[in-house]
């Protein structure tokens, strides 16, 4: 069966847009995902120490993957764009964050998958782009609607960096986004 699943994308580390496309090509390359929409990009103020400012948005797909399965796949899409994870430096700067929002209405709590992502009604850097594709969403534990939360503002210290744009569909495209996500040139 599948679900819809919402990820966060964001990246404050080299050239944040292009590392964002390849990790959404990427993403749509994997099994069992089919992309359905992706958010505009924000740029937001970093949480933590000094660093540069993020770009953030949401993408939306269809999977048959489980929670776990999906989460593996986006951290291994983050490591082959070059993100290392350090355990000890949460919001630290880098080249790409990919967290898995929501998974249809399952609720996980296991020691290496958190869903719904357990920060997601505190981050309107989440939330404004994830309403922006998906407005009547609801909490699976809560089951109220997001759009009714404080941080969904869209004032709430975002701002508009790259509008919406249709899902690309240029096969080529996609292979050379595949072979950047794997390393190759």
């Amino acid at each position: 069966m599948s679900v819809i699943a919402y990820i966060g994308i964001g990246a404050n580390l080299g050239d944040r847009a292009a590392t964002i496309d390849a990790a959404v090509a990427a993403i749509g390359l994997l099994d069992g995902v089919e992309r359905l929409a992706e958010s505009a990009l924000y740029e937001t103020e970093p949480i933590g120490p000094p660093q540069p400012h993020y770009l953030n948005g949401v993408l939306a797909v269809r999977t048959v993957l489980s929670a776990p399965e999906l989460l593996r796949a986006l951290l291994e899409v983050e490591r082959r764009l070059g993100r290392v994870r350090i355990d000890a430096e949460r919001n630290a700067p880098r080249t790409i964050d990919l967290d898995l929002l929501l998974h249809g209405e399952s609720i996980w709590r296991e020691a290496e998958v958190e869903v719904p992502h357990p920060r997601l009604l505190d981050r309107s850097f989440v939330l404004v782009p994830l309403l922006e594709i998906a407005p009547t969403l609801r909490h699976p534990i809560t089951g109220n609607l997001l759009n009714s939360c404080g941080s969904a503002r869209a004032d709430s210290g975002i701002a508009l960096w790259r509008p919406a744009r249709p899902l690309d569909t240029d096969p080529e495209r996609h292979q050379r986004s595949h072979d950047l996500s794997k390393g190759s040139s």
